[in-house]
């Protein structure tokens, strides 16, 4: 019997909305390496996730995940700060496929939307997370650990596979 995805349809949508997503992986000497994210994309069985990189920005992330394929990876959305934590072990690099520069640009539109209310201009959103197309690169990993990181009592509690 194969085991359900680790991630559930709402969990799913959440990582893919308009959240900010902070990944890292370890270098040399396991010191921590980080990189903002352009979006997200899950596959449709919910047992693989994409992260849009710009590839210009991520150098040091894209290195440490060739040396180790290891991956975390965080979202939280601004608003209401609810927050959902990924791991994977199998973390690999790749081109994207049709859409996803597109999807990236959709992204950034509304997570600069998600800014606004806040007080944040949209073009800190678009120049933060600006990427060109043959700048974006495409990390797949299997999620094998999920936590909720939403401040609050049930910070850090593992997430439940999908029945």
């Amino acid at each position: 019997m194969t085991a359900p995805p680790l991630l559930d349809e709402s969990t799913a949508a959440f990582v893919q909305d308009a959240v900010s997503i902070g990944a890292a992986s370890r270098g040399a000497g396991d010191l921590p390496v980080l990189a903002r994210a352009s979006g997200c994309r899950v596959a449709p069985d919910r047992r693989r996730v994409a992260l849009y990189l710009a590839r210009s920005q991520s150098a040091a992330l894209i290195d440490a995940v060739r040396a180790t394929r290891a991956v975390a990876a965080v979202f939280s959305l601004p608003s209401s700060h609810r927050s959902v934590q990924l791991k994977g072990v199998d973390a690999e690099l790749g081109p994207p496929q049709a859409g996803d520069f597109e999807s990236a640009g959709r992204y950034i539109e509304a997570f600069a939307a998600e800014l606004e209310p806040l007080g944040f201009s949209g073009e800190l959103a678009r120049a933060l997370l600006w990427l060109e197309a043959q700048d974006l690169v495409v990390l797949w990993f299997t999620p094998s650990a999920a936590f909720s990181q939403t401040p609050g009592p049930g910070a850090g509690a593992p997430l439940r596979p999908a029945p």
